[in-house]
């Protein structure tokens, strides 16, 4: 069967090939009513735009990026599925981008990147989204972006921004393992760079803090959102002469380090040790014990942030689109198998 065209569109829903294409292009000028009718004939015979033939045709662009610096592949996964559910929502086609956040030619990279690929804007995740250089010479250059960013509360810097509360979630965790009964409870932190490692940290010197618990800096190491970092650093914190009884990883990749560090001491999880993750990756629900971890829902926020950022071009278009207000994801405790009470210390003999 062939695949079906703007002409079947027109004849489906009755208006011109030249409604069609004012619909297809959001453009304001189309009444509601005959919108609708569009939009049901498109979804009834499954068309889809066009889009390399479109942008040539137009002086409009109808692709965006989305660009990333992240060893973790279930948030990169996760992040281009949301995006991606955005552009095929609206008709917008997606490129995708790894790049080195820490590159001194990157926002020269990044213009270069809009201009030879005729991108309508860019969807920025973490840590490009925070690097306030970065943000300030792409604005200079006239790209329309929306960031992913880290924050407890809207930041109303007036750059558009899809924002996570890292530290409640991670205060929700501390919380939990402190309701449990664990006072000794080691944080592995993540990369420095990204501003959620410093949030995930705060949440949890806060729960201490909040439940009069001392926080103890030889429980506290650097590393870097990875499984290794995990390994290794929980061995350091399980050789201490008074180890930690919970070990809290900044994500799912450090708990899952932990997990094996403590499997090959013979702990047994989590009796002898409790450990909580942060994300909700696949292997959190895979493991054995399964991780209690923040669910974060990375695939809604690469959505949303994509649909922020169509709204945006709309309306620096002239299209009659309301501009979407920033919005706050809180990533949700999910308590599973690997978090117990503590041990109950062995009897003195006298």
């Amino acid at each position: 069967m062939r695949s079906p065209t703007i002409k079947d569109v027109a004849k489906r829903s009755g208006v011109s090939l030249k409604t069609v294409s004012r619909v297809i292009n959001r453009e304001a000028s189309v009444r509601t009513d005959t919108r609708e009718k569009v939009e049901r004939a498109i979804e009834a015979l499954g068309y889809q735009p066009n889009l390399s033939a479109r942008g040539l045709r137009s002086t409009h662009a109808y692709a965006i990026g989305l660009v990333y610096d992240n060893p973790n592949a279930h948030y990169v996964i996760s992040m281009q599925d949301g995006v991606l559910s955005a552009c095929r929502q609206r008709g917008y086609g997606l490129l995708i981008h790894p790049c080195d956040s820490s590159s001194p030619n990157l926002a020269d990279e990044l213009s270069s990147l809009v201009e030879r690929n005729r991108l309508a804007g860019l969807v920025l995740a973490p840590p490009m989204s925070e690097q306030a250089d970065l943000i300030a010479q792409l604005t200079d250059h006239g790209i329309s972006f929306v960031r992913i960013i880290s924050s407890r509360e809207d930041p109303h810097d007036g750059s558009p921004c899809v924002y996570i509360d890292d530290r409640s979630a991670a205060y929700a965790i501390t919380e939990h393992l402190i309701q449990l009964g664990h006072t000794r409870i080691g944080f592995l932190w993540g990369e420095p760079h990204h501003r959620s490692s410093p949030e995930r940290y705060q949440g949890y010197a806060d729960a201490l803090k909040d439940y009069g618990v001392p926080l103890d800096k030889k429980l506290v190491l650097p590393g870097r959102y990875a499984f290794d970092d995990g390994f290794r650093g929980a061995r350091k914190l399980l050789a201490l002469k008074d180890p930690p009884t919970a070990i809290f990883g900044s994500n799912d990749e450090i708990a899952a380090g932990v997990l094996a560090a403590a499997r090959s001491s013979g702990m047994d999880v989590p009796w002898n040790l409790s450990i909580a993750g942060f994300e909700d990756s696949p292997f959190s629900k895979q493991a054995w014990p399964a991780l209690t971890t923040a669910r974060q829902s990375t695939s809604d926020i690469g959505q949303h942030a994509a649909l922020q950022l169509m709204a945006e071009l709309q309306h620096k278009a002239g299209a009659a689109a309301d501009m979407p207000s920033n919005e706050c994801f809180i990533p949700e405790l999910v308590v599973r198998g690997s978090t117990a009470p503590p041990p109950t210390p062995a009897p003195r003999k006298g």
